[in-house]
């Protein structure tokens, strides 16, 4: 198996954070922009800068959806992060930044 990576994003607005937080998943999740190669399933380690903070916020998960370096249309090459069950306060501080802004059906990186 492949070991764990480490990212580092930092999202510098609402709309961004809007467009990359997975919130149909279980746990909550985020895509993050990126031309490596993942594989499904694997671990990555994420540290994670919400807008208006400075505070990186560490977050583990696993590798939950691939856009491809070469993907067509508006797609962005990343992958989607299902949040760990210990992330669970990075996902409510995500979610109160985008109180009100979730079930608008705004296009987002990943559907």
């Amino acid at each position: 198996m492949v070991g764990q990576k480490a990212l580092s994003l930092t999202i510098r607005d609402t709309q961004t954070l809007l467009s990359a937080y997975m919130p149909t998943l279980e746990r909550g999740g985020i895509f993050v922009p990126t031309q490596e190669r993942y594989a499904l399933g694997q671990e990555v380690f994420v540290l994670l800068t919400l807008p208006d903070e400075s505070e990186r916020l560490p977050v583990t998960g696993q590798v939950v959806w691939i856009s491809p370096p070469g993907v067509s249309g508006r797609r962005v090459p990343g992958i989607g992060v299902h949040f760990s069950a210990d992330d669970q306060v990075v996902r409510d501080r995500i979610e109160n930044h985008l109180a009100g802004q979730l079930d608008k059906g705004t296009p987002t990186y990943t559907l």
